[in-house]
């Protein structure tokens, strides 16, 4: 592998890094998506607000390039690069 090679390599992980970075969803993000996936999955939840009381609930986890949601030790949602991924069991 050339030098050149290399440091464009080397550049495009670490554009990669920074992006993740700047992109890396918000607590309050986080909170949205939970709230919209329980409401989604569960009319009834989301008549009660369960899925509100559950993003309250949760602590947020910030990992610099990545961030996650937990309650009870149990990870409730996963975020990277803007998005977030809510788990259908928490």
């Amino acid at each position: 592998m050339s030098s050149r090679s290399l440091l464009t390599a080397l550049g495009l992980v670490a554009a990669t890094l920074a992006l993740a970075v700047v992109l890396n969803p918000s607590a309050e993000r986080h909170r949205d998506s939970v709230r919209a996936a329980i409401g989604e999955r569960n009319a009834l939840a989301k008549v009660l607000g369960i899925g509100s009381l559950a993003a309250l609930a949760s602590s947020y986890h910030s990992l610099g390039v990545a961030s996650y949601t937990s309650v009870n030790g149990h990870t409730l949602s996963v975020g990277v690069m803007g998005m977030v991924f809510v788990r259908d069991t928490p």
